[in-house]
């Protein structure tokens, strides 16, 4: 199956369902705090997607019942939200995705809950950088092992697991499109990047090893060692410059 290249009014589309998913972030940022429970994130998240005319992307996906991922501490991805509450010392990492008039935003966040340890903290800024490395390589041109590569050099030196089950994708009109795009590789290798590629580019580190399994839920999947696990992804569109983030994060609740 080919990739799609997507003109400019497509990316002007996806542009817009990315400032969604970038207005729920704000608003998922502003109201964590420990006691605040995952299904109130879920729920400020329903309310800004319906707010924008947008409609969630998660929902009911293969049976998925949140309009976020909400993942905790050793969860690296795909946690369902509902009554568990969020504690003084946790990160949670919070995935959001809106469609509108048929294209797909998506991006990942990891946040600190409360009084958060230096070492968690840390990975934190660690996992947020490696994104930006990866996306300094999303130029037409190079190749998608150039992505993985860099986030893969800026991981292990500084002695992060990096979780290879998962990564980041194409997305457009569905999703997950094709490629899929590892948080590791040899620079020089893989698909070709093209003017007008859409990818989402998301590392997911871990504070122990890249083994992961999957919970008794069928859906959320946790690192296998116990280990504490950040995730961060932006929606970008590949131009012959830098890459035009689509999700670009906005630090105001109010549009």
């Amino acid at each position: 199956m080919g990739i799609s290249l997507r003109s400019a009014a497509d990316i002007a589309t996806m542009k817009r369902a990315g400032h969604v998913v970038a207005m729920c972030h704000a608003r998922v940022e502003a109201a964590i705090a420990p006691g605040v429970s995952t299904q109130e994130l879920d729920d400020i998240v329903r309310e800004t997607i319906s707010e924008y005319g947008a409609s969630s992307n998660f929902l009911g996906h293969h049976g998925f019942t949140g309009n976020i991922c909400a993942s905790i501490n050793e969860e690296i991805v795909h946690g369902i939200p509902g009554p568990r509450r969020l504690q003084d010392g946790d990160i949670v990492a919070v995935d959001i995705g809106a469609i509108v008039d048929g294209f797909h935003g998506d991006s990942a966040w990891t946040y600190a809950v409360g009084d958060v340890s230096e070492v968690h903290r840390r990975l934190l800024t660690d996992t947020e950088a490696s994104l930006y490395a990866g996306l300094e390589q999303a130029t037409a041109g190079n190749r998608l092992g150039d992505i993985g590569h860099a986030i893969e050099v800026y991981a292990t030196d500084r002695g992060y697991g990096i979780v290879q089950e998962y990564g980041g994708h194409g997305i457009g009109r569905e999703m997950w499109e094709e490629p899929h795009i590892p948080n590791h590789g040899q620079p020089g290798t893989g698909r070709r990047l093209k003017k007008g590629m859409t990818l989402a580019i998301e590392p997911m580190l871990t504070l122990g090893g890249e083994e992961t399994r999957v919970l008794a839920d069928e859906w959320t999947v946790v690192t296998a060692d116990g280990s504490w696990s950040a995730h961060f992804e932006h929606t970008v569109a590949i131009t012959d410059r830098e890459p035009l983030i689509l999700t670009q994060r906005v630090t105001s609740v109010v549009d």
